[in-house]
């Protein structure tokens, strides 16, 4: 906790001095100490994005922009910021950052922190951006700018990847500078997302932000669109926030075209970097063929679109059986799933149906079009993939405009001490979850509470591995887990081995001499399939 504390003190006003840079060229998203670290976030998370076409993210970027930013935060004297603060305020502030720092120093538990955040950033630090990356993970084809952002820091300033601690520390620095105290009540649910670098923290958090700027009557539209963009690119599931932001600035602000141009090259940033490492605009969605001769092939994105069809239904049903299912069974199902998913499922409906109402009840604009945002974003969601981690951020747009008017900083602060509470004893009592959620997978990876923590956050090590060589590629796959977050580079899934095999290809370096220059995907030879027969025959003796 307490090295999480010191990452934090040293990462603020490096995004401090980046975002006054910001914004005296594109003004400030809103004043204050968090909207000057908002803007760092936006304004660094360009710049690696573009360096990282070129050149890993190492130290001597991160130390550079260390320079930058401290240099900017001296010169400009934005330590003054920090003397805003009341006493009373000065101490809420240091009981919720207490709480963030406390279950941000628990061990990672979500499967993603392995299989694809850690691997993600590895690769980030030790080669950038990779050319067709996919071929050889297709995890790896997402490339979250979250991940480049995480990624930067994490050579010096903060090496157990804790970035979404800090930033809800900035999130517990907005709520008091704005005095808008109904976000406390987000925290603790937020809690859960702390101890890895999980995009979905981020955008939800950014998401509640710009919502609530717009509601407060902020005008910025460069920025806000910009913001609402960037968010959109960590997560694409967040296409309500655009759509609200641009039809809010058009329809009500009667705004030109002019204020969205950095929001527009954002978003073209976005879909050049998807092309570069996984072939399509859109990570996973294979629309939008421009012919690119790295992309994927189509028989691994086909079972990628298989297990997504099953995500939909928990696993509960193999692919087959969904496909049997008539449109009314299709509903039935994902309405009764078994287990705490089910509940979830019929919550989101009612919650669209209730927001919906009260939005044609009080027949505001704004609410409608937040109505109306929300509406499109949950259509595509359920047509896609109607898995529930992507519709989440919904309860919290919900709960925010229902309730934003009736939570006082008394009702906060006790809806703060009542979940944070419940949710710090799931952290540290996992059997808890385990016995009364028993469908909830995630909770049976939650380790518990251990007295290092006060003074260093929980983290995992396994490093076993073996290499193998299938044509000109040398790689190495985790030994007897199925997960590389700790298998030195280059590493790939046993998952994504068999998927090759499978549709008999396997991917290759391009340039045999130099990783940078990418991977692709090739038909394997006889020689190349016996290569890979051998490599199975192993891991499945392995596995067993």
């Amino acid at each position: 906790m307490i090295l999480i504390l010191i990452s934090a003190i040293f990462i603020i006003p490096v995004l401090m001095g980046i975002g006054r840079i910001v914004e005296l060229v594109a003004g400030n998203l809103f004043p204050g100490i968090a909207g000057k670290t908002l803007s760092g976030i936006l304004g660094i998370c360009i710049i690696w994005n573009i360096i990282s076409f070129f050149t890993p993210l190492n130290i001597y970027i991160e130390i550079i922009t260390i320079i930058l930013g401290v240099s900017f935060f001296v010169k400009d004297k934005l330590f003054r910021e920090f003397r805003q603060f009341s006493t009373g305020e000065i101490l809420l502030l240091t009981f919720v950052s207490f709480i963030i720092l406390w279950a941000g120093s628990y061990a990672p538990y979500i499967l993603d922190h392995f299989g694809y955040y850690v691997p993600t950033i590895k690769w980030l630090t030790e080669y950038g951006l990779i050319k067709g990356i996919s071929n050889l993970d297709l995890t790896l084809g997402q490339m979250s700018v979250w991940h480049i952002f995480q990624a930067g820091f994490s050579n010096i300033s903060d090496p157990f990847l804790r970035i979404n601690t800090i930033l809800l520390i900035i999130y517990a620095l907005y709520i008091v500078e704005k005095k808008n105290w109904i976000h406390l009540c987000f925290i603790p649910v937020m809690l859960l997302y702390s101890q890895s670098p999980s995009p979905d923290l981020p955008v939800i958090m950014f998401s509640l932000i710009v919502l609530n700027e717009i509601i407060t009557g902020n005008k910025n539209i460069i920025l806000l669109f910009a913001f609402s963009i960037f968010t959109f690119t960590i997560k694409p599931t967040m296409i309500w926030l655009p759509i609200l932001v641009l039809s809010h600035s058009i329809l009500i602000l009667k705004s030109n075209f002019q204020k969205l141009i950095l929001g527009f090259s954002i978003l073209i940033l976005f879909f050049i970097k998807n092309l570069w490492v996984f072939g399509y605009p859109v990570f996973p969605i294979a629309i939008g063929d421009l012919g690119i001769s790295w992309k994927p092939n189509e028989e691994v994105l086909k079972y990628s679109s298989q297990y997504a069809l099953q995500k939909t239904y928990d696993m509960q049903y193999s692919y087959e059986e969904i496909q049997k299912f008539s449109t009314s069974d299709a509903i039935k199902n994902w309405f009764f799933l078994k287990g705490i998913k089910s509940e979830i499922n019929i919550l989101f409906i009612i919650s669209l149906f209730i927001f919906s109402i009260s939005a044609w009840l009080k027949k505001k604009k704004l609410i409608t079009l937040i109505s109306i945002s929300i509406l499109i974003k949950s259509i595509l969601v359920l047509i896609f993939s109607a898995q529930y981690r992507f519709f989440i951020d919904v309860f919290f747009v919900i709960f925010l405009v229902l309730f934003y008017e009736y939570f006082n900083k008394r009702k906060s602060i006790a809806v703060f001490s009542v979940l944070s509470l419940l949710f710090i004893t799931v952290l540290s009592f996992p059997s808890l979850l385990q016995q009364y959620f028993p469908s909830f997978k995630s909770g049976n990876f939650i380790s518990g509470v251990k007295k290092e923590q006060f003074y260093r956050p929980s983290t995992y090590e396994y490093c076993q591995f073996k290499s193998f060589r299938v044509g000109n590629l040398k790689f190495n796959i985790s030994k007897n887990y199925p997960f590389n977050f700790d298998t030195p580079l280059p590493s790939v899934s046993v998952g994504y081995i068999l998927d090759d095999a499978k549709t008999g290809i396997f991917p290759q370096l391009s340039d045999k001499n130099n990783i940078r220059k990418g991977f692709i995907w090739k038909k394997m030879d006889s020689l190349e399939k016996k290569e890979a027969e051998s490599i199975i025959n192993i891991i499945e003796s392995t596995y067993k």
